[in-house]
């Protein structure tokens, strides 16, 4: 958007530009002086600062920081640094598959990705096999994943494949994926195009079966997953979700942030965009909702400060009026579980079931925990190794599903 300080400013004014930054928190309901959100403004302001041209339509970047730095990664035992985040650290022996690097280039941009292909896949060259689709967070790449998640050690135990696209620095400063921009929330633009091309590149060349394609991210990345569930139901047949936001939460960097700290502020207002699942279009139009039916698993933790519980409640209660929608009268029944994982957390699982018993919408909430992958290894950033296995808890959820209508 244009710079919010003048349209055309004669030279960079950092004093006018920090105002208003602190202006839009102070709107949104936050402390900008203190805590996690003094990072992010000074994150803001940098970028600022750095990018800075004589075009005023340039000077402000809508997909600055809207998360938290990453986490210092404790050290080694021996007091050195622990400086190898490969997704291989620690685990070589137990991923014999290949991981390669690959580039994605369209009329839309550029996106690079990895893809893990275990060996077991490479045996069974001919038969389909299913595909997860992984999202980072902010400030990660695809090897910090992976390492975190451990989701390429389970590819290797089902045989599934692993994509890993990963977020350019020039298309946001954090490397968080732009699930805020209306534009990033529409079929047929933005990164979910991306995405999806990415999706169906992969798909085609190492044989995916079409009926088991799933997606799952972390924060801004579980963010953007349920958006491709929403904008790319055909495509995908489940989400996860871990410490992320509902379709439609946000417009902007300052809503953002308030639906992070629990706030729900929509699009208002908004024009309706091409491909555009949202009710309505001009001025007073509602915020989107979702309507697809995609089967989706949601984990968050309860302490949980850069993404607040709440928003995890908002996907599975989306999740759940879609799915009752398309039930009718039938709806989906509820059962709550809880439990204690081999690391200590506490947890509470609830399960929501359809007429058929087959699971649509599965919820866990980690008490205790944090903004971090649950259940995942030390080698990545964002991980609580206390939690229960979000990946493998996932994994078993996605392998039990299968898209109607697809052979």
């Amino acid at each position: 958007m244009k710079n919010p300080v003048n349209s055309s400013p004669p030279r960079f004014d950092a004093q006018a530009i920090n105002e208003t930054i602190q202006r839009a928190f102070a709107s949104a309901g936050l402390d900008a002086s203190s805590g996690p959100m003094r990072g992010v403004t000074e994150t803001i302001r940098r970028a600022l600062a750095a990018g800075h041209t004589d075009d005023p339509a340039r000077d402000f970047d809508d997909g600055s920081v809207i998360d938290v730095a990453a986490r210092v990664v404790a050290d080694d035992e021996d007091g050195s640094a622990a400086t190898d985040r490969s997704p291989l650290a620690g685990t070589a022996q137990r991923e014999p598959g290949s991981f390669e690097a690959l580039r994605l280039s369209n009329d839309i941009g550029t996106l690079a990705y990895k893809v893990y292909v275990p060996a077991t896949a490479a045996e069974r060259a001919d038969a389909p096999r299913a595909m997860m689709v992984m999202l980072h967070g902010c400030t990660q790449s695809a090897d910090d994943f992976a390492a975190g998640t451990q989701m390429n050690r389970l590819a290797d135990a089902h045989g599934f494949l692993v994509v890993y696209p990963e977020q350019a620095a020039q298309a946001n400063a954090s490397k968080c994926w732009n699930w805020f921009k209306p534009q990033d929330q529409a079929r047929g633009a933005g990164e979910p195009a991306m995405i999806a091309s990415i999706v169906r590149e992969v798909a085609q060349k190492y044989h995916a079966d079409p009926g088991r394609i799933f997606v799952a991210g972390l924060s801004a990345g579980a963010a953007m997953a349920v958006v491709l569930g929403e904008t790319y139901p055909e495509l995908f047949s489940g989400v996860g979700a871990h410490s992320g936001l509902a379709y439609g939460s946000a417009h902007d960097i300052p809503s953002a942030l308030a639906a992070m700290k629990g706030g729900r502020s929509g699009l208002p207002g908004r024009k309706k965009l091409a491909g555009d699942s949202g009710v309505g279009a001009g001025a007073g139009a509602a915020r989107r909702k979702a309507v697809q039916a995609v089967p989706v698993i949601v984990f968050h933790g309860d302490r949980d400060q850069t993404v607040q519980q709440k928003n995890g409640a908002h996907i599975v209660q989306q999740a759940v009026d879609a799915h009752s929608a398309q039930a009718g009268d039938a709806g989906l029944r509820a059962s709550t579980q809880t439990g204690v994982a081999a690391g200590g957390r506490r947890f509470s699982r609830t399960l929501h079931t359809d007429a058929a018993g087959q699971t649509r919408v599965e919820s866990w909430t980690v008490h205790g925990a944090g903004h971090a992958w649950s259940g995942g290894h030390a080698s990545g950033s964002y991980t609580d190794g206390a939690g229960p296995d979000a990946s493998a808890e996932m994994v078993r959820f996605f392998m039990a599903l299968r898209r109607a209508g697809v052979d």
